[in-house]
């Protein structure tokens, strides 16, 4: 036997025989106890540690939990494939954008002191964002023209993405260009100075007309920052994961966290990692933008915890961060009926998308499933979710009492396909 073999065989090992208790929450006694077949979780390992061996990811960790306590924690394959290191279930991964749903948060906690007015123009917090203008591309013609908003952006919609902000990268129209010119994504910048560009770009839309995924998040991680007088981290840090004990959820990491943090594999085309996963040099030091939309990183359960205080209505432990109306407010579809949606992410998003076809909406913070059917993908109506870039992705089922966590480091074009099948291996194996 060679040595690589033997090196799979033992990752193989300690990943599938070793099911970890997770910071804070109960280990079921048997996955029976909470609803689910043993036999059928078993198709969960089959399909993960399968794509390991195939070479399709390098890893991967699932946390289920149900009624409070957890049925399922596995770990599969390598937290760093050409290292040989393999996955363990505290491996730390870069969350992208679903940091948005603890910023989010944030705001909520601060509405509920009455520091933040949901209805309020953001430029009562944001002087800077008064005097924006709305492009409008006029046909046979290559220059924006610039209108006044028809009414001003709001808290409410940074908060479910109506503001008429973008990112620039979804689409090509003159405002995405502008955004990509503007050179926005820079580490070294910090929230004020990312808030003074973009009050120098016009709107994509008139506020309050289209669903447009957008920087919106990244702007009421400055707002959460002028109200509290706490830069980000340690808003975050003091008033949500502390409180919450989720001690690896931050904007960079120590030297004993690098080394557990999960890598994506080489893509055997170019030799080089994904160009939506930052490298970890990313993250050891501390930078100047705090990313409210994308910046955080996690291991799955520390995030387990964070949505089991949603789903608990905003407690967990005794700890109480918001109260369970709420928690109710965030989670119900805040998008007017008959609003569009922008083309680009909804094709980008795939099932994930919040539109009526799919019985999907969204919140303060996450889509929201509205409807049974419609939706390919199991759920029920009033589950609440969202994803990140880099591959991460988790779902709260208020009806079923279950959240889950999957943690995977893939490039960007292969994410759906994790999301999509690991909604299906878990409801596949609730059977009460």
């Amino acid at each position: 036997m060679n040595q690589s073999s033997i090196i799979r065989i033992a990752a193989v090992a300690v990943c599938m025989s070793f099911q970890a208790s997770p910071q804070g929450l109960p280990t079921t006694r048997k996955p029976e106890d909470a609803g689910f077949s043993s036999e059928r979780l078993k198709r969960i390992a089959q399909v993960f540690q399968g794509d390991v061996d195939k070479g399709q990811i390098p890893g991967a960790v699932l946390l289920i939990a149900r009624n409070g306590s957890v049925p399922y924690f596995q770990a599969f394959g390598f937290q760093d494939r050409p290292q040989h290191l393999p996955m363990k279930t505290d491996s730390i991964f870069r969350i992208a954008s679903m940091t948005k749903p603890l910023t989010s948060v944030a705001i909520m906690m601060l509405a509920e002191e009455g520091k933040i007015d949901l209805g309020a123009p953001v430029s009562q917090y944001l002087p800077e964002f008064k005097d924006l203008k709305v492009g409008v591309e006029k046909a046979g013609s290559k220059e924006l023209s610039l209108e006044a908003p028809a009414r001003a952006m709001t808290v409410q919609d940074l908060l479910r993405h109506t503001s008429g902000l973008t990112y620039g990268f979804f689409g090509n129209s003159l405002v995405d260009q502008a955004y990509v010119k503007a050179n926005l994504f820079v580490r070294d910048q910090t929230l004020a100075g990312l808030v003074t560009k973009l009050s120098k770009l016009p709107l994509a839309h008139q506020p309050g007309t289209v669903w447009e995924y957008s920087l919106s998040t990244d702007v009421l991680g400055r707002i959460v920052e002028v109200v509290s007088g706490m830069v980000l981290d340690r808003f975050i840090r003091e008033r949500i994961t502390q409180p919450l004990k989720m001690p690896d959820t931050t904007f960079y990491v120590t030297a004993q966290q690098a080394a557990r943090m999960a890598e994506p594999q080489m893509d055997p085309a170019t030799g080089q990692r994904p160009s939506t996963i930052p490298p970890i040099q990313a993250f050891t030091t501390k930078p100047g933008w705090m990313s409210g939309g994308g910046g955080l990183v996690s291991t799955a359960s520390d995030y387990a915890r964070f949505c089991q205080m949603l789903l608990n209505g905003g407690e967990i432990d005794g700890v109480r961060l918001l109260s369970p109306k709420t928690i109710a407010l965030m989670t119900s579809d805040h998008l007017p009926p008959g609003i569009p949606r922008s083309p680009g992410i909804v094709s980008a998003l795939g099932e994930l998308a919040p539109t009526p076809e799919l019985g999907q909406g969204f919140g303060l913070g996450f889509a929201v499933r509205t409807q049974a059917g419609r939706n390919p993908l199991p759920g029920s109506p009033g589950d609440f979710f969202w994803a990140g870039i880099t591959g991460t992705y988790f779902w709260v089922d208020p009806k079923e009492k279950l959240l889950a966590v999957l943690m995977i480091q893939v490039p960007f074009a292969q994410t759906n396909h994790y999301f999509r099948i690991a909604r299906e291996l878990v409801y596949q194996a609730l059977i009460r």
